[in-house]
């Protein structure tokens, strides 16, 4: 990757930014986003886009950021020992939706490209990112809707990479230490450099649209839905969870605190309100049981499969 692919990864991201964007206020129909532009210390900065209590979205959040450091941070190199301690320049768009309605789900995008100049002149370079939907409330068909549209995205580089990056992302938005999925997945994908620059771009930002295609549909059809307090009670308690991913999993969180980015705009992502209930349990057989049920376990949802 040569300087010049930064400039045209920076056109990308932000384009994607404002497509993203444009896609959110468009659903809303009443808020628009802030825009707050920032500088990096040790060189770059970033572009903040926040839109908060909206008719839709009672939150949404769409960055670019842009940043350099001397080191790359620890969150990257636990994979890359031979990497530490080496010059970096990291860009990429980062967004987290929080809709009001629980019937509306939260989702997330990624996709990032990371280059660090390694000893003897020698650098090297990968893209990372992908989606992923987090229902409170869960309906089969916007499941399938979602993953048919990510294997659409993928197919085209092979027929193994939708299973294995749907795996991956399976695996990595996995809360640990509760023993249950985050939502129902999507993909995920880092160290992607094999298929060559201009491919690995390609399928970026193909990736980028297809989050686009498969969000907005879903977003359209449940807007409207109606609720009562007790939904808005148990998507308090779900954003709970998402929290606690954030905070003790999420290696973009941790990249972006250890490289010293700036703080306000790497803890946007976090929900607005959120509640946690000691040892709280749905009641067998209700809309909220269903959710851990039907949704969470490891689904194939274009096929219909369940199980890990």
């Amino acid at each position: 990757m040569q300087q010049g692919d930064i400039v045209a990864l920076k056109d990308f991201f932000l384009t994607l930014q404002a497509q993203i964007c444009l896609m959110l206020e468009q659903e809303d129909g009443k808020a628009k986003f802030v825009k707050d532009d920032w500088s990096y210390p040790e060189g770059g900065g970033g572009l903040t886009c926040v839109l908060t209590d909206g008719a839709v979205f009672e939150k949404a959040a769409v960055n670019f950021s842009y940043v350099k450091g001397n080191a790359l941070p620890s969150a990257a190199t636990a994979k890359r020992s031979e990497l530490a301690e080496c010059p970096f320049q990291a860009l990429g768009v980062s967004s987290v939706i929080h809709p009001m309605n629980p019937y509306v789900p939260t989702t997330h995008l990624n996709v990032r490209c990371i280059r660090v100049e390694k000893h003897q002149g020698l650098s090297h370079w990968w893209f990372g990112g992908g989606f992923d939907l987090t229902p409170y409330y869960g309906f089969t068909e916007d499941c399938i809707h979602w993953h048919t549209m990510a294997k659409e995205a993928c197919d085209p580089y092979g027929k193994d990479v939708y299973p294995r990056f749907k795996k991956w992302c399976d695996e990595y938005f996995y809360l640990k230490h509760r023993q249950e999925a985050r939502g129902i997945g999507g993909i995920f994908f880092d160290d992607l450099y094999e298929w060559g620059f201009v491919n690995c771009l390609q399928f970026v930002k193909g990736i980028g649209q297809s989050f686009i295609k498969a969000y907005q549909p879903i977003v359209a059809k449940r807007k409207t839905h109606a609720y009562g307090q007790q939904e808005r009670d148990f998507q308090m308690y779900r954003r709970g969870r998402y929290v606690e991913f954030n905070l003790l999993y999420d290696r973009g969180t941790l990249f972006g605190l250890q490289s010293g980015g700036r703080t306000e705009s790497i803890l946007v992502s976090l929900p607005p309100i959120v509640g946690w209930k000691y040892d709280w349990k749905p009641m067998t057989g209700s809309n909220e049981a269903r959710l851990y049920d039907t949704f969470l376990p490891i689904t194939d949802w274009v096929t219909g499969d369940q199980g890990r």
